[in-house]
C-alpha cells in the first residue's frame, strides 16, 4: 500500500451545488433563493416558530396552568412478602401500615399485590387486590376484604 493508492470511502465525498453559475445550472440568477425578501438576503435565519410576523401559534392559543386531575387518588402499595411481620390473625389495614410505615402518609387508599410468599394467616382490609395476592392471603385460611370507595 502507498499513499498515492489512498482515497475516500465511495460515498463520502459529494461535490458541492454550484448555485449562481449561470441559468444553464439550475440554480443561477437567484441561486436558489427566490426573490426579494428576507430569504433573499445573506445570514438570514429565522428562529422556529417564526411566521413572518403574524401572531404565532403558540401566542394564539390560551394559556392553560396546572392541570388539576379531579379524581386522582394516591394508592399505598404493599406486597404480600411484607405482610409477614405481623402475628396470625391480626387485621390489617391501611392505619395500622400507615402506623408501621410499610406505606406513604398521603395514601389514601390501600393496594395489595402478591409478590413474595405469605406464611401468616391474616384478615387483611384493602381497597383493591392483585390475583395473586388474594390467592396466597385465602390459600391459608386468611380472609382479603375489599373495601368500597
Amino acid at each position: 500500500m502507498k499513499l498515492s493508492d489512498l482515497k475516500p470511502a465511495k460515498g463520502s465525498n459529494k461535490k458541492s451545488k454550484r448555485k449562481a453559475r449561470g441559468w444553464g445550472s439550475g440554480k443561477g440568477k437567484t441561486a436558489g433563493r427566490g426573490y426579494n425578501g428576507q430569504g433573499q438576503r445573506s445570514g438570514s435565519e429565522v428562529r422556529p416558530g417564526f411566521e413572518g410576523g403574524q401572531m404565532p401559534l403558540f401566542r394564539r392559543l390560551p394559556k392553560k396552568k396546572y392541570f388539576h386531575v379531579v379524581k386522582k387518588v394516591n394508592y399505598g402499595v404493599v406486597n404480600v412478602k411484607d405482610l409477614n411481620r405481623y402475628p396470625e390473625g391480626t387485621l390489617v389495614n391501611l392505619d395500622l401500615l400507615l402506623k408501621d410505615k410499610l406505606v406513604d402518609k398521603h395514601s389514601q387508599a390501600l393496594r395489595v399485590l402478591g409478590n413474595g410468599e405469605l406464611s401468616v394467616k391474616l384478615k387483611v382490609e384493602a381497597h383493591h387486590f392483585s390475583q395473586s395476592a388474594k390467592e396466597k392471603i385465602t390459600s391459608l385460611g386468611g380472609e382479603a376484604i375489599v373495601l368500597e370507595g
